[in-house]
């Protein structure tokens, strides 16, 4: 995957007060971050998914970005077997930062603290390589949750893993059901599979993300998946989805 005119890499910020986590970090991250207005100093915690160029290439520039921003705390680094060895290598270009980082390598099944008092959960993927995807809970008195998964084929365990989540980010590789042998191929999904996990797992919304350069048209994927699963809708660069408590 490569940034496109138009479309980013796959990243999601999420906010929870003032506090910020970061779900992967492809290459030029920071640029529809800026355009958003948030900032990069609270910016708490990176969560990646596995270690493919399209989605830690960015990390240089952001760390750039956090430390231009001021922060002194500790940044944390959540990811699979072999994220402190990338880590280590992006770093070379970024060798000085006024913050320290901690790195997390994680096994399915594993929890961990987010930023703004948020849990973050994790399951394996399947990818071919270590990837991980993962849940994120608000405190549990108030019960909002969201999914990220992608660079996988679909499984019964992200099924379970996403059970009742009120927005579930997933990949949609492919939109054309005769994609389905390079999906399989190469351990991506077409929107319609994204759509029977977010259905499966009893989601009350889908967001598709990390479309293939072949799609040019995003609510291709996105009418597909309806078909399926109703709530779903496309992503698009600086999108901001916001997630009400129940009264």
């Amino acid at each position: 995957m490569m940034p496109m005119p138009g479309r980013w890499l796959s990243c999601a910020l999420i906010r929870c007060g003032p506090s910020l986590t970061l779900v992967d970090c492809g290459e030029g991250t920071q640029v529809p971050w800026k355009a958003l207005g948030w900032g990069f100093r609270q910016l708490g915690a990176i969560c990646l998914t596995h270690m493919h160029a399209d989605h830690v290439a960015g990390l240089p520039g952001v760390l750039f970005m956090v430390a231009h921003a001021g922060r002194t705390e500790t940044l944390d680094i959540y990811g699979p077997v072999g994220t402190g060895y990338v880590i280590e290598g992006l770093r070379r270009i970024v060798p000085e930062l006024p913050f320290p980082i901690q790195i997390h390598e994680l096994k399915s099944g594993e929890n961990f603290p987010l930023p703004g008092g948020l849990r973050g959960s994790c399951v394996a993927a399947s990818h071919g390589i270590p990837c991980l995807a993962y849940e994120v809970l608000g405190p549990p008195r108030r019960g909002i949750s969201l999914a990220f998964i992608t660079d996988t084929r679909p499984t019964k365990q992200l099924s379970t893993f996403a059970h009742d989540v009120d927005l579930l980010i997933c990949e949609s590789m492919y939109d054309n059901a005769e994609d389905l042998p390079l999906a399989k191929a190469h351990a991506h999904m077409l929107a319609e599979e994204a759509a029977g996990i977010a259905k499966t797992a009893g989601a009350h919304a889908l967001l598709l993300t990390h479309f293939s350069p072949k799609i040019t048209d995003p609510l291709g994927p996105e009418k597909a998946a309806r078909g399926v699963f109703a709530n779903t809708r496309a992503a698009r660069d600086g999108l901001v989805v916001t997630l009400e408590y129940d009264s």
